[in-house]
């Protein structure tokens, strides 16, 4: 995993989950790197010493441009989460959109309920992507930003200021409030009928808490990162990954006083 913050990160926990499960050797390990140390990364994954690697936050679009070539859905987005080896060159995948569809069916969100989405950087235009098609309005502190997205993602949306609420809508949050117990406003919560937190900590963040709380449908980050690394695992080994061990690493990794959906495994 590289990225910059990194030692929060679940993902070693997952896919040593995910390796054991399947009786596969290898290691997977965090990596705090700035933009040098990607290219110094893709270089390791280009030349047979890294099998591959997941890319977060802030470098999904660096990701990209590194790549030598991208699938389609990375295409669009214009954002990179996995590198793979294909020969000598490095493929880059976005498997996020299928986390996040995997992490919406699992906590039952209403599939007919607008849509307020927070945030315009790659994790929201993966989510653009994925819920092409619904009623949906994008909201981010620079409004300039998500305009910009979705003219990449060719997502139909309307905007809204931030903080503004969208009664009766299931609140996607793209963006990293929450992760340290900031919380949303109040008001873009207090009418929804659902919520897709992608940030996650130790601890529920509010706006997690505050929705199990109301009773509405919950989806948070620790599920979709499941889901997202479940597609990488399959993307780099051809195996489908064992869900049950990677959400019980999960639980022990943050105390294991969560309640979480557990995402279907990904399609082979």
């Amino acid at each position: 995993m590289l990225g910059d913050p990194i030692a929060h990160s679940l993902s070693p926990a997952i896919h040593a989950a995910f390796l054991a499960a399947a009786d596969i050797p290898g290691t997977y390990t965090a990596r705090r790197v700035d933009a040098s140390g990607m290219v110094e990364a893709i270089a390791e994954v280009r030349g047979g010493m890294l099998d591959g690697a997941n890319v977060t936050m802030p470098h999904k679009q660096l990701a990209s441009r590194l790549a030598d070539r991208v699938s389609p859905l990375a295409a669009r987005t214009g954002a990179v989460n996995t590198w793979t080896r294909i020969g000598g060159e490095v493929a880059g995948h976005n498997t996020d959109v299928v986390g996040f569809l995997a992490a919406w069916k699992a906590a039952g969100l209403p599939d007919e309920a607008p849509v307020l989405l927070l945030g315009a950087g790659g994790a929201a235009a993966a989510a653009a992507v994925a819920l092409d098609g619904k009623r949906l309005v994008v909201s981010a502190r620079h409004p300039d930003r998500a305009a910009e997205m979705l003219r990449l993602v060719r997502v139909p949306a309307e905007t809204a200021p931030w903080g503004e609420p969208v009664p009766g809508a299931v609140v996607v949050n793209a963006t990293p409030v929450g992760r340290h117990g900031e919380e949303l406003a109040d008001a873009v919560l207090a009418e929804a009928s659902g919520l897709l937190d992608m940030a996650y900590g130790r601890a529920a963040t509010p706006a997690v808490a505050g929705a199990r709380a109301r009773g509405i449908p919950v989806a948070d980050g620790a599920t979709m990162l499941v889901a997202q690394a479940a597609e990488s695992f399959r993307l780099w080994t051809g195996r489908i990954a064992a869900i049950d061990a990677a959400m019980a690493a999960v639980e022990r990794a943050l105390g294991g006083d969560e309640t979480r959906s557990t995402p279907p495994p990904p399609s082979s």
